[in-house]
């Protein structure tokens, strides 16, 4: 039987001559950091003082011993999941073969060698410029070379992470040793039969052995779900049809459970077990609904039948060093998307294909996933070495990925569509090729052949056809990067676009955070650290123009500037899903930029490099939820996500903020399953000027409107009580207090709120969850609670 040896001890970093300690799977950078060669990158302005890492050759070495025991089997194959990234394999001064793509595995066969294997990493911006100048300059919207080698984009930096372009056997190794013949690839096409009183589900493994020996007479033994089937294999290719009666469904979080079925395929000579494939599935059909109608063109997901409003998140690597992400730590911020009541999370194109661990965890929780393949806001080459580069790696990854149930789009790409028509790189491009023969033609291709159970769509944005603009909101996915650049977030109110694929607003991270990333900065929003941690464009300009539009800016106060920044990006996220939730179902998603952060950033992120929670991420638990109350115009809308209509009443007050009732009435309304009510508002209980505002109460949930900007809204100054206990802080609203915030990672760096903002009318009361606080104490906990103040 097929046995491996892992490779993971006993390596080497050469550089400069010397050598170092080398982990494996890892990377140049986390070498030479827990070497002490380098200072933490993450801190300060450290940065730039290890630039000189990406500019360098590294080579990993190691002694490769023929394994004893493993004698009598025929082959030994050396196996790599992942090189990052331009790399030269040597045994003892033989090559064995050169690699060019981070996002591919590599086989090299050595059978009855031994002695010194070396991994010689070329500089990732060598091997780029090389291809940049054999096929010519290509447009980006950086300008790192990152589109003329496939590697992670996001290395080479963005505008909400740092240069550190790596090198490094970044995923497993190992040595696999075999006889006769193993399992070279496993396609598994997994279909549901449904009718009105069984659900039959079908598994299909479309097998491909290599072989030793041409003669041997070959078969496979597959099960799942109790049913087993034997057949023979002729040739090097087979197909295994499992038909499992009464299969459970899968569905995505919120629509029901999560069953999974293991299968198992065993590759036989005779009675002999010569290799076992394993993987986890799941029963559930996934279609894409991009029917025309009098809105324009959609795109809604419809699973087992059932169309859904997608609660999305974008997802970039966690770490900018990817081989430091855990199974525990996929896990953990995973689950963290899982309590902000996410069901979709997008893979973003500047990434990479993520480990199964990821894929293992949202088959298990329930979270949709929207796989973009790697290209981003970029035009890249289409010729060689690219193109082979480009259709091997999609292959590879498409059947690696085809069991997860999880899985339910592949995406050819992010915004570079877009980018061609409105960011001028056509006449740049002058004819040249940018990638449109990937998205429109080699994807689609592949998908096609290997997957053809799961849709694929060109781009995001994009409409559907070259007809129209490819970020029209009518038709398709669309990107608003308006809001935040230049406009208000009022202005989503604008649109109803027929999915939001990209919206978001900056914050910087949690107070904890920034001073772990800064030790000894004075901490205000100019300081060196704070600029070097933001890398948007004039990310400090717009986060002040977006804060005046609507508060009085907070001059010399960091403390202040750092509490409404981030009330500031609540507010706005607030506003466009709010709306766009209201106008289900010709609105059919929305994904937050972003989930998360790969370090201590200010960024559009609801949770922080330091994987604490903003504000933002406990509004999303609200805006998420099933049931949401939010007031559109002059009607209340009563959104309901839920399988059981919601039936209640509607309890309005129009108040003034010294907190007097001046109208009141109650609405009966009823929202049907995954359907939206709109209840008129009583025309005398709309506010009327700065002084007043609307409160809605139904089951639990409220809703407010504010007509005024909070810089011209009279606040009463806030006046609450505070006290504590084990593991809670209490606040007692004597007045209004808005948008109240315990920011308890100021109480001790562990210590975490389960709640974000929260609004007190006078007389009300609301206790706070905090773990990680080991000496309660209210005077500290005072301190540590912000809200909004009256204007000065």
């Amino acid at each position: 039987m097929l046995q491996d040896t892992p490779l993971s001890e006993g390596w080497i970093l050469r550089h400069e001559g010397g050598e170092l300690p080398a982990a494996v799977p890892g990377c140049v950078h986390t070498d030479l950091l827990a070497a002490g060669v380098i200072p933490d990158p993450f801190l300060g302005r450290n940065e730039t003082e290890v630039a000189w890492v990406g500019r360098r050759e590294w080579t990993y070495e190691t002694e490769l011993r023929a394994g004893s025991g493993h004698s009598a089997h025929e082959q030994t194959d050396l196996v790599f999941e992942g090189l990052d990234t331009a790399a030269e394999v040597r045994l003892d001064g033989r090559l064995l073969g050169r690699t060019r793509n981070m996002h591919r595995s590599y086989r090299f066969d050595v059978t009855g060698l031994e002695g010194r294997l070396s991994v010689r990493f070329a500089s990732a911006y060598a091997e780029a410029e090389a291809v940049r100048g054999k096929l010519g300059e290509r447009p980006a919207t950086y300008r790192e070379p990152f589109q003329y080698i496939r590697k992670m984009a996001c290395s080479f930096g963005w505008d909400w992470g740092p240069t550190l372009v790596t090198a490094g056997i970044w995923r497993p190794a190992r040595l696999e040793h075999w006889s006769t013949a193993r399992i070279a690839r496993v396609r598994p096409l997994v279909t549901v039969d449904v009718d009105v009183e069984s659900c039959l589900g079908v598994v299909e493994l479309a097998v491909e052995v290599e072989r030793t020996r041409v003669e041997a007479s070959l078969a496979v033994r597959a099960t799942v779900g109790g049913v087993r089937v034997r057949a023979s294999l002729d040739g090097a290719s087979g197909v295994v049809r499992l038909e499992v009666p009464d299969a459970r469904l899968w569905w995505p979080r919120g629509y029901g459970e999560q069953p999974l079925y293991d299968v198992e395929l065993t590759l036989l000579h005779g009675d002999d077990v010569l290799d076992v494939w394993r993987r986890r599935v799941g029963f559930r059909t996934v279609e894409l609904d991009r029917s025309a109608d009098e809105h324009g063109t959609g795109f809604t997901f419809v699973v087992n039948g059932e169309r859904l409003f997608a609660r999305g998140v974008n997802w970039i690597p966690d770490d900018v060093f990817p081989s430091r992400i855990t199974r525990e730590r996929y896990r953990e911020r995973l689950a963290q998307a899982v309590g902000a009541g996410v069901d979709l999370v997008r893979i973003w194109g500047g990434g990479i294909y993520e480990s199964a661990d990821f894929y293992d965890a949202c088959d298990e929780l329930g979270l949709l996933v929207w796989q973009d393949f790697p290209f981003a806001c970029a035009a890249y080459p289409e010729e060689q070495p690219l193109r082979g580069e480009v259709e091997a790696e999609a292959r590879e990854n498409v059947v690696r990925l085809m069991p997860h149930p999880s899985l339910v789009l592949w995406n050819g790409n992010n915004e570079n569509l877009w980018g061609f028509r409105d960011w001028g790189w056509e006449e740049r491009l002058a004819g040249d090729s940018w990638g449109e023969g990937y998205y429109l033609g080699v994807l689609p291709r592949v998908v096609a052949e290997l997957d053809p159970t799961r849709p694929y769509t060109a781009g995001s944005p994009w409409s559907g056809s070259w007809e129209r603009h490819p970020n029209d909101p009518a038709h398709g996915t669309h990107h608003s990067w308006e809001v935040w650049n230049r406009e208000d977030y009022a202005e989503y109110r604008r649109e109803v676009p027929r999915f939001m694929a990209e919206f978001g607003w900056q914050a910087p991270p949690a107070y904890a955070t920034l001073r772990r990333a800064l030790p000894g900065e004075e901490l205000v929003p100019d300081s060196p650290g704070m600029l070097h941690h933001q890398k948007a464009d004039d990310g400090n300009g717009k986060l002040r123009r977006g804060l005046e539009r609507h508060f009085t800016y907070p001059e010399a106060d960091f403390d202040r500037w750092h509490y409404l920044t981030q009330v500031n990006q609540a507010r706005a996220v607030a506003t466009g899903i709010e709306h766009w939730r209201s106008h289900w179902p010709v609105c059919a998603g929305t994904v937050v930029w972003q989930l998360n952060d790969c370090w201590p950033v200010t960024s559009w992120a609801a949770i922080d490099g330091d994987g604490r929670e903003k504000p933002l991420y406990h509004e999303l638990r609200r805006l998420y939820a099933d049931r949401l109350l939010t007031v559109q115009g002059r009607a209340v809308a009563a959104v309901n996500q839920g399988p059981r209509a919601w039936t209640g009443a509607v309890r309005l007050r129009r108040m003034s903020v010294e907190g007097a009732v001046i109208g009141e009435a109650s609405v009966e309304f009823t929202a049907g399953a995954r359907t939206v009510a709109l209840i008129d508002l009583p025309g005398e209980l709309e506010p009327v000027g700065a002084k007043e505002f609307l409160v809605a109460d139904a089951d639990g949930l409220r809703a407010l409107h504010f007509p005024a900007p909070d810089r011209e809204i009279p606040y009463p100054r806030p006046d609450f009580d505070v006290s504590v206990a084990p593991g809670s802080v209490t606040v007692t609203a004597r007045s209004l207090v808005r948008d109240l915030l315990l920011q308890a990672d100021r109480l001790d760096p562990q210590a975490r709120a389960d709640r974000g903002l929260v609004t007190l009318l006078p007389g009300e009361q609301v206790t706070i969850g905090v773990s990680g606080w080991k000496t309660p104490d209210p005077d500290a906990a005072r301190s540590a609670l912000y809200c909004l103040e009256p204007s000065r």
